[in-house]
């Protein structure tokens, strides 16, 4: 699995920068909602994000090792909390007020998004798509993919699922409940079922599932280690008085 070579059409950069999420980030508390096209509300847990971690934030971070990558880490709680216990981990987000509060609490972070070049990349240990963020892009298998370029051999993923099981894609906007909307962007939400067969499609094995605090998680490996070789093909039998075919390692063979 390789990363792609330029991004997708549609990245939701600008419409998380000068936005309600902006807003709710710097004051560190909500309400903030996505509003989908029919004018349904999903609740975003701004306050959560803004803590310090949590029980389930802490079975998250125990199957973290090496370096991390925290794609979509929004103010940081869990970058910073990496940097405390002595891993080289790196947030990437795109809207900057993410950023910022991320370098406040000590983390390392950068306005980045994930379809885009990033520092590292083949050589992460661990790889985080926490707090709904395989819904990035709105294609969970094209984002499944790109993160298996990101990560080093022998990597993993760890990554959380709605907590209803559910597999849809959207259109949505950000929303304060008083009015104010962002531009619209495409996102996806992906209960426990539909991510293992969204990762199962894109080329994952998972090794784990766990529950903590009412959230689920999963940790994904690639089912083909990058680097290893394909089964050979079986060779059919040569008919008997017929000449063999030329092999990849015969004089005869074409390369």
């Amino acid at each position: 699995m390789t990363a792609p070579t330029a991004q997708p059409p549609t990245v939701p950069g600008r419409a998380w920068r000068a936005d309600p999420y902006s807003l709710a980030l710097r004051t560190g508390h909500g309400p903030l909602f996505l509003r989908r096209t029919d004018g349904w509300l999903l609740p975003l847990d701004v306050e959560r994000w803004c803590a310090d971690t949590d029980t389930a934030d802490e079975s998250v971070l125990s199957r973290c090792h090496g370096s991390v990558l925290d794609i979509g880490c929004g103010p940081g709680r869990l970058v910073a909390a990496l940097a405390e216990r002595g891993h080289r981990a790196l947030g990437i987000d795109v809207t900057p007020a993410a950023v910022t509060r991320t370098v406040r609490r000590g983390g390392t972070a950068l306005c980045r998004s994930v379809f885009e070049p990033l520092p590292g990349e083949g050589r992460w240990d661990t790889a985080l798509l926490i707090d709904g963020n395989i819904g990035i892009g709105g294609d969970p298998a094209a984002l499944l993919r790109r993160t298996a370029g990101l990560l080093a051999p022998g990597g993993r993923l760890v990554v959380e699922a709605a907590p209803v099981e559910v597999d849809e894609r959207c259109e949505v906007r950000l929303d304060d409940g008083r009015g104010t909307l962002g531009t619209p962007f495409p996102w996806a939400r992906t209960g426990r079922r539909a991510l293992l067969r969204h990762a199962e499609a894109a080329g994952w094995r998972t090794t784990a599932g766990w529950t903590a605090a009412g959230r689920h998680f999963a940790e994904l490996v690639p089912a083909t280690p990058r680097g290893a070789s394909a089964a050979p093909a079986p060779v059919p039998a040569t008919p008997r008085g017929a000449a063999a075919a030329p092999t990849p390692t015969s004089p005869g063979a074409v390369l």
